[in-house]
């Protein structure tokens, strides 16, 4: 049976942190607020808890979750570079709303589901999640909400949806912004706009100077014939269905 702890109780926060790391370290999942909408969590490192927040949210592997860190140092950990623009970019937006499409570490023993070799990565800036990464590590999250419903704003709106599947949820009170996180691919010589969220394009584009988008892709389809490629960029996370 879950628990919902009102974090604005300095007591029923430190509780609610403390059953929020046991609850993951058991391979479970936890709800967190963020500084965009509130997430579902597991321990990155556990495939079993991983696969059960997919299956929380409905989704299949095919559309593996971000991870969410603590700290910067964590983040470069779990890549194997940041390429050129990456060190500028968390420079300029981390902690915040930015989530960055990095090339995984390919020494890490982990499951996400079909990243094709990359992973997402974002460290918030909300206390109280960061609270909790610096004490869990490393976690695979994703908006909480099931697929295809709007994400949760609150820890009610989250435990509605997602009931008894989340052992823990942590009530940080409404979220920040209805916004999701904007989302920029790394993997290729020049950054890619996955999604754009919180983070508006003009502001990623003073930073890294030539930022592809969706109408890029367009006119490269009428000016010349399409090239064999695969039926979906190799990125790790859906653009369209996830907050994080």
């Amino acid at each position: 049976m879950s628990r919902r702890y009102d974090c604005s109780d300095p007591m029923e926060r430190t509780r609610g942190i403390a059953e929020a790391v046991s609850a993951v370290r058991r391979g479970e999942l936890v709800v967190l607020p963020t500084d965009t909408v509130y997430g579902v969590g597991a321990d990155a490192f556990t495939p079993p808890a991983v696969q059960s927040l997919l299956d929380a949210k409905g989704r299949g592997r095919d559309m593996p979750p971000p991870v969410l860190v603590g700290s910067v140092r964590a983040a470069t950990a779990l890549v194997e570079d940041l390429g050129t623009y990456g060190q500028d970019l968390m420079d300029e937006f981390w902690p915040g709303a930015l989530t960055i499409i990095c090339r995984a570490n390919r020494n890490l023993l982990w499951d996400l589901g079909e990243t094709r070799g990359t992973v997402g990565v974002r460290m918030p800036m909300h206390d109280l999640a960061v609270e909790l990464l610096k004490e869990t590590g490393p976690l695979a999250v994703s908006s909480a909400n099931l697929t295809g419903q709007p994400a949760a704003r609150t820890a009610e709106e989250a435990e509605k949806m997602l009931g008894d599947s989340v052992s823990v949820y942590l009530d940080g009170g409404p979220s920040g912004r209805a916004e999701p996180s904007t989302i920029v691919d790394l993997t290729g010589a020049v950054p890619r706009l996955l999604r754009e969220g919180a983070i508006p394009a003009d502001k990623i584009r003073a930073v890294v100077g030539v930022l592809l988008t969706d109408e890029d892709d367009e006119d490269e389809r009428t000016d010349q014939p399409l090239p064999d490629l695969p039926e979906e960029p190799p990125v790790s996370l859906d653009k369209k269905d996830d907050a994080k």
